[in-house]
């Protein structure tokens, strides 16, 4: 789970995400990550929808690793502005952060961040950035 901020009022996000990364023996890793995340209807704005893709390149060691790379993110969520709420719906080109520690055998934790250039216009959320830190558990196999 994590936070979402889109417009003035920052909105929890509840979600699985999945990953595949090959670790070379040189420690260089290739990873592709997929989020997807639900923003609870919380409030008059809804439910929201947020799904994030990315490809990245990193280092790997056997109880950390670190990558790094582009992704796009498919969107569908409430965002308010100081008096206006509005559904928002999109596409983004992104950039994309995710650690993960290796504490007991293969569970873990994992942290990504994602920030994503909002395009286009609205009376609600302008074009400028939107960013997405989410946090849990990670198992690996």
């Amino acid at each position: 789970m994590g936070w979402i901020f889109a417009g003035t009022d920052p909105r929890l996000v509840l979600g699985p995400h999945a990953g595949i990364s090959w670790r070379l023996e040189s420690g260089l890793l290739f990873a592709a990550h997929d989020l997807l995340g639900i923003l609870p209807p919380i409030d008059k704005g809804g439910v929201g929808v947020y799904n994030q893709t990315s490809a990245a390149v990193g280092y790997a060691s056997k109880n950390v690793n670190f990558s790094l790379g582009p992704s796009l993110s498919i969107y569908s969520m409430p965002a308010c502005h100081k008096t206006l709420c509005s559904q928002v719906v999109g596409v983004a080109p992104s950039g994309h952060a995710q650690g993960n520690m290796y504490f007991a055998g293969s569970l873990g934790v994992s942290v990504r961040a994602n920030v994503d250039w909002i395009g286009g216009r609205s009376l609600v959320l302008p074009g400028g950035s939107a960013a997405m830190v989410v946090a849990g558990p990670v198992l690996r196999w």
